[in-house]
């Protein structure tokens, strides 16, 4: 599908501008976008439904009602996350509903390492599609400078990065230095880098959801490769310039993390 989701950083996002209605995102649902218990999601305000104290996630599980209040960008880059990665958010949302049990009895008000990945990733999470394994191990490395700025024509050739997490969406409208995503890179073909769009995007799905139905994913929340996403080429004005990747405070060398995978 096509949405302000995909927009970035192509469209200038406008202060003043408005999020969709719930009427036009209930209309892009289709058979595809349900939740982790099979059940078909529907946007909806923030109104009383079963138990008061119950949270988004098991509201979702329970329902299908994906809690979107009118207004509230952040809310709506979530709903349009439901409809862009049908297979991802659902896996998210059945894994946060296996493990709120074992959270909450591990601590008082505890998430866990398992659901701190899946939120770390639901709000901030980039999907990063590679075609060339060193751009990928630079990344891996902290490498900025030599990926971003050396290596600027062959990431333009071999590198897609799509926002995931409604969280960071919100953010782009308004970017700030320092501002973070949490990656998943996954090797796609340089076809499929330069097939359709929409392709592209199911494709990714399909990684991500699969990914995070390996245990090993969410053992740990540095299975998620920390991005400063205003150093990807075009995506802010003042990285056209080689100095830019200068500022260790944004671009830092970093510990080495694990969220680079090798997918066919």
């Amino acid at each position: 599908m096509s949405s302000p989701l995909h927009d970035f950083p192509r469209r200038p996002q406008t202060p003043d501008a408005k999020p969709p209605s719930l009427d036009a995102l209930n209309a892009l649902r289709d058979a595809s976008h349900c939740t982790g218990a099979g059940r078909s999601t529907r946007f909806v305000h923030d109104e009383p439904a079963g138990d008061a104290s119950e949270g988004y996630e098991e509201r979702t599980w329970r329902s299908g009602e994906v809690i979107t209040r009118p207004d509230n960008w952040h809310d709506a880059f979530n709903a349009l996350a439901w409809l862009a990665y049908p297979q991802t958010k659902r896996a998210l949302n059945r894994l946060h509903h296996e493990h709120a049990d074992s959270a909450l009895s591990a601590a008082a008000n505890a998430r866990g390492v398992a659901r701190d990945v899946l939120t770390l990733f639901d709000e901030d999470g980039l999907l990063v599609a590679c075609a060339d394994p060193r751009l990928a191990g630079l990344l891996k490395n902290f490498q900025w400078k030599e990926l971003f700025w050396e290596q600027r024509e062959a990431v333009a050739r071999s590198m897609r990065f799509h926002v995931f997490g409604h969280a960071l969406a919100d953010k782009l409208r308004s970017p700030f230095r320092g501002l973070t995503a949490k990656a998943l890179v996954f090797t796609l073909s340089s076809q499929e880098l330069e097939g359709p769009h929409s392709e592209q995007v199911a494709a990714l799905d399909a990684r991500a959801a699969a990914w995070f139905g390996r245990p090993e994913s969410l053992a740990s929340t540095r299975v998620l490769s920390p991005l400063p996403v205003l150093g990807i080429p075009g995506w802010h004005e003042g990285n056209a310039q080689a100095h830019y990747y200068d500022d260790t405070w944004q671009f830092r060398p970093g510990r080495k993390p694990r969220g680079v995978h090798s997918t066919s």
